[in-house]
């Protein structure tokens, strides 16, 4: 599936990979909750959040929004988990049903359930939407 970036993440993407030498794999900006969550290529985590997240500041400062970064993965379930960081999840299963749709099933205790759904369920409508253009995903269920 491929992503089609507004003009505007284009600029977050070119302005990001200048500042942190990382790769983008994926980008959203979310206006209303003032954030952007920046995909990174698997390996880059380092150089995009920088010796005690210096770099990812300079880029919140330059951008004058919260910025979030997540690491790619071609393991969906390791994916799902970075996505869905920093709640720890106790399992991780997708199936494919016989139409060819794939849903992710996340097992976690109460307390990180709130963490995963986030303030107005944000946290966990972007894995969807994240889930959906980097694996096919779609549908995240939490247990």
């Amino acid at each position: 599936m491929s992503i089609k970036f507004s003009a505007n993440e284009i600029r977050y993407i070119a302005l990001f990979e200048n500042m942190t030498g990382a790769m983008v794999k994926d980008c959203i900006i979310d206006d209303e909750n003032g954030k952007v969550t920046f995909v990174v290529k698997n390996g880059d985590m380092g150089l995009a959040i920088g010796k005690g997240g210096s770099t990812v500041t300079k880029v919140q400062k330059a951008v004058d929004k919260g910025v979030e970064v997540i690491e790619l993965s071609d393991d969906s379930t390791e994916f799902i988990k970075n996505i869905l960081a920093p709640a720890e999840l106790e399992s991780i299963k997708v199936l494919q049903k016989e139409s060819g749709e794939k849903i992710a099933t996340v097992a976690t205790d109460n307390t990180n359930k709130k963490i995963a759904i986030g303030k107005k369920g944000i946290n966990i409508e972007r894995a969807k939407l994240l889930a959906k253009r980097q694996h096919n995903i779609s549908n995240i269920v939490l247990k």
